[in-house]
């Protein structure tokens, strides 16, 4: 343990997602040295990129020094990641087949949405993109992450889909997730190891946000159990 900030602790390492990029952080626990086991109700990461893990106690300086063993809610990672994968699938296909920009983002855990600058969304449409994306995910590809350097990201429009945020650069480098013969684009989050551990995609519910803003809330049922238990 290298930090204390009031309820907050920080490690030499961590595997919570500190949050971003519409995915939330994660939740779940910490045991500090071979006693006491404190809940982990989010993280986030400060400007100098230091995590912070937020417990629901007053937490004493002295800890600082301190191993600790961190436990991620697996539950909750796996359906952020099913989703995150998900809305990648879907805003290539925006992007590609009908101009839809991304211009928002909330992932959660039973359902998320996704906002697009977009021009009409019929019934029609939207069974179109079901169709298009359930097509994808059926394809069992791999989907990889990896980093490229600034240089090579900005030469490369293709890793974007939003108007107006651009992602992270930590050490001049940018991370991309490429889901394998489909798309590659630039993002920090947590993704399936294959498609097919997705599950069946559909659109719920549909808003108008504005002349041609348009928001989509989206739904995964539960995909089939991977054998080696792996996301």
């Amino acid at each position: 343990m290298v930090g204390v900030n009031d309820r907050a602790l920080a490690f030499d390492r961590t595997c919570f997602y500190p949050g971003g990029g519409g995915q939330p952080s994660d939740d779940g626990t910490v045991r500090v040295g071979g006693g006491e086991t404190l809940e982990i109700v989010s993280a986030h990461a400060d400007t100098d990129e230091v995590v912070w893990h937020l417990t629901r106690s007053e937490l004493s300086p002295a800890l600082v020094g301190r191993t600790a063993t961190l436990a991620v809610n697996r539950a909750r990672r796996v359906a952020l990641t099913r989703h995150h994968t998900v809305l990648h699938v879907l805003n290539t296909i925006a992007l590609r087949d009908y101009g839809g920009w991304i211009t928002g983002v909330q992932i959660g855990v039973e359902q998320s949405r996704i906002d697009f600058e977009l021009d009409g969304l019929s019934a029609a449409r939207c069974a179109e993109l079901e169709r298009k994306v359930n097509a994808v995910l059926a394809g069992n590809r791999t989907v990889k992450a990896y980093d490229v350097s600034e240089d090579e990201f900005r030469s490369r429009d293709d890793l974007l889909r939003t108007l107006d945020a651009r992602p992270p650069v930590h050490d001049g480098r940018v991370r991309v997730v490429e889901i394998e013969g489909f798309d590659a684009q630039a993002c920090g989050g947590t993704h399936v190891a294959t498609t097919s551990d997705v599950g069946r995609f559909a659109i719920v519910r549909t808003e108008n946000k504005g002349k041609i803003n348009k928001r989509l809330y989206i739904r995964l049922d539960d995909p089939v159990s991977r054998a080696d238990g792996r996301y």
